[in-house]
């Protein structure tokens, strides 16, 4: 029975990923299409879209009453996000160098909504005035995000650089000069992903409930490690990919607009519904972990620079977590 909920477990895992990959293509290409700027989409559609896993998965363990679940998924994914994704990224590329407007707008930031988060989850339940107050943070944190302006400019070893934002939209600009044509099959497989989305993650919570059950393991320990790594993979792909390409901002730029939307959005929405509650592990050692994690990611921004040795630490510090997760000493 347990081989059964595993491979359930799996099959939905990758329902889920690829629901949200189709529906990301999709959703980008037709808001191009109506007309929207590449940065209001990148903003928007690619920045909430790559957390649409994690999202929709915490509002199906909110209806099933699952609700440490949703805890564990955000805690688990940040954590994975930092100590796993980063610290792979910079052992891959040996080194990754952090632009200044990441010091001077993004770090800071990540920090602040972290406090918020934290603040909010102190007594291990976040209710509904508690979630109403993250999602302000989030409105507050995006309308920011877009209309802060940012110099055109910045110094990297003596050498002028565009800011990110310039970068970005040069390079959508560069590729669709033109508006997208829509066709028929963009709509049926934005239908496709949200239902992959949607299935998925349904099948998804009903397997970590019954494998718990099964296992006799806290279905807590599995979100935070087994549910986490997985909604985390396509964000680690890309970083592996960019960092190879000596790519570093690319790297680590979607860690930070992912950690703020799973902190804010992705447990507050559920809270609107039911009042979100820390199981022991979550609570005891993911949260803390994750404050380590953070504020060890915002070191290293301070500096600029995130070495080999430091990539090889976070990833040993990970490695440490999910031992102790599954309490192996």
């Amino acid at each position: 029975m347990a081989i059964f909920w595993i491979l359930v477990f799996i099959a939905s895992m990758a329902a889920l990923v690829k629901g949200a990959d189709w529906f990301l293509k999709s959703a980008e290409k037709i808001g191009l299409a109506a007309g929207l700027s590449p940065f209001i989409i990148g903003v928007t559609i690619v920045g909430i879209g790559t957390s649409f896993p994690e999202l929709i998965s915490s509002l199906a363990a909110t209806f099933k009453d699952a609700t440490e679940i949703v805890a564990a998924n955000v805690v688990g994914s940040n954590i994975a996000n930092i100590l796993l994704i980063v610290g792979f990224a910079a052992v891959l590329g040996r080194r990754l160098v952090v632009t200044k407007n990441l010091i001077d707008l993004d770090l800071p930031l990540l920090a602040i909504n972290t406090v918020i988060f934290l603040g909010t989850a102190w007594d291990g339940v976040i209710n509904f005035s508690e979630a109403i107050l993250l999602l302000l943070a989030y409105g507050i944190y995006l309308l920011y995000t877009i209309f802060h302006k940012e110099e055109g400019e910045h110094e990297l070893h003596g050498k002028k650089l565009p800011s990110r934002r310039e970068r970005r939209a040069h390079l959508i600009d560069k590729e669709l000069i033109e508006k997208p044509k829509l066709v028929v099959m963009d709509f049926i497989w934005l239908g496709f992903g949200l239902l992959g989305l949607v299935i998925g993650a349904k099948y998804l919570i009903d397997a970590v409930i019954e494998l718990s059950k099964l296992l006799n393991i806290a279905t807590g320990v599995i979100t935070i490690s087994a549910v986490a790594l997985g909604t985390s993979l396509p964000e680690l792909i890309v970083s592996a990919k960019a960092a190879l390409q000596k790519k570093s901002e690319v790297a680590i730029g979607n860690i930070f607009g992912s950690n703020v939307f799973n902190a804010l959005i992705v447990i507050g929405i559920p809270a609107l519904i039911k009042d979100i509650r820390f199981d022991e592990p979550t609570f005891l050692l993911g949260l803390p972990t994750m404050i380590a994690a953070t504020l060890l990611f915002v070191i290293s921004g301070i500096s600029r620079r995130i070495h080999l040795w430091e990539g090889s630490f976070y990833l040993l510090l990970y490695a440490l977590f999910v031992a102790k997760l599954f309490n192996l000493f």
